[in-house]
């Protein structure tokens, strides 16, 4: 479209002012016929050609945003990719994740699972601000961005890619109650972690295959020293570690993690390649492994288990675990997605557009 016309790369990339401004789209009738062009669904859904026509660039401009800050840092990408997971968990995918305190909206980045934890809010700030440069204003919603983030730092660390179907709009509120209630805990049981990826529409392969998000990042101490100074926490596995693995691997976290202190201090979740995309975690999981209770909570039934079954079955080939994994996001990229005329799209990712009136 004429919005694009006379805009270097360069401009696009970067979050620089330029003194023209994009081209509003003026009548409803072309508004109409542009959504028929681009592909949105007719239900008001999503779509993967969502921005074909009314910001054709906006996934190479977050593409090149996300790739400069995954350089820059790369336990980046792990905490970008969380930003989306705990949004979608609370509300569904509408970017009620990234709302600050503000008339009468309590923030859910002050929830339990989120507070002094999630990171990565400045990069969503930076890359909405040059998307509303670069495309007509309140184009691209945050709740789009964050799935297209994903998608990308996934890529981006050596995992698969997929099409984002985007469309969603972002919320008017945040829930710090729902925040505190929907976001799966480290020492979740296998029963307590079914039921809540049950309660957002997920089944058990979603379960695992979602898990494998843990192959990048790190971890609090305080999320799992429960697991390394509680009642005994080596013997259950006595009878079964002939070659001590948990045995030492509960020392090596001991020794970094003491029993006193060190609360925030920061482990990576798999600690061969956690700066990789990879079925590395699942390899943990089956040599006893697992950082956080939960994730061993994946292999505590027998092999023949579904749920250990899967997680020996992605242990042992890593794009079958791509395979499911890019189906398994998808899905939960449409949790509770608001589209059509509902929500609105931001202009500011921390605030509702109410806040500026």
């Amino acid at each position: 479209m004429g919005s694009w016309s006379g805009i270097s790369m360069k401009e696009i990339i970067s979050p620089v002012s330029r003194k023209e401004k994009p081209i509003r789209m003026a009548k409803s009738f072309v508004l109409g016929l542009l959504l028929v062009l681009v592909g949105v669904e007719a239900d008001g859904g999503l779509s993967p050609h969502y921005y074909k026509e009314i910001c054709p660039l906006a996934e190479h401009i977050i593409r090149q945003n996300v790739e400069a800050v995954v350089y820059r840092d790369p336990t980046m990408a792990a905490s970008l990719l969380r930003l989306h997971f705990h949004d979608c968990f609370v509300l569904g995918c509408d970017a009620s994740v990234l709302l600050d305190d503000a008339d009468g909206i309590v923030s859910e980045k002050n929830a339990l699972p989120n507070l002094n934890s999630l990171r990565g809010f400045e990069v969503i700030d930076s890359i909405k601000a040059v998307l509303e440069e670069a495309c007509p204003p309140l184009t691209v919603s945050c709740a789009d961005i964050l799935a297209i983030v994903a998608r990308d730092v996934v890529h981006l660390r050596g995992g698969p890619s997929w099409e984002v179907y985007s469309g969603r709009k972002d919320s008017l509120t945040a829930s710090l109650s729902e925040a505190n209630k929907r976001i799966p805990a480290p020492n979740f049981t296998l029963d307590m972690l079914i039921s809540n990826f049950h309660d957002q529409g997920l089944d058990i392969v979603d379960l695992v295959s979602l898990s494998g998000s843990h192959t990048i990042g790190r971890s609090r101490c305080v999320s799992f020293k429960g697991r390394l100074y509680g009642q005994d926490p080596i013997e259950p596995f006595e009878e079964h570690d002939r070659y001590h693995r948990y045995s030492e691997f509960f020392s090596s976290l001991r020794s970094v993690c003491p029993p006193s202190g060190g609360h925030d201090t920061l482990v990576p979740l798999d600690l061969k390649t956690s700066r990789r995309f990879d079925n590395r975690y699942f390899h943990n999981l089956v040599r006893g492994n697992a950082l956080l209770q939960s994730d061993d909570e994946l292999v505590a039934g027998y092999e023949d288990d579904e749920v250990a079954s899967l997680v020996w079955a992605y242990a042992r080939d890593q794009e079958l675990f791509f395979r499911r994994y890019r189906s398994s996001i998808v899905k939960m990229g449409s949790i509770n997605v608001l589209t059509g005329e509902q929500g609105e799209v931001r202009h500011h990712c921390r605030y509702v557009n109410a806040y500026y009136h």
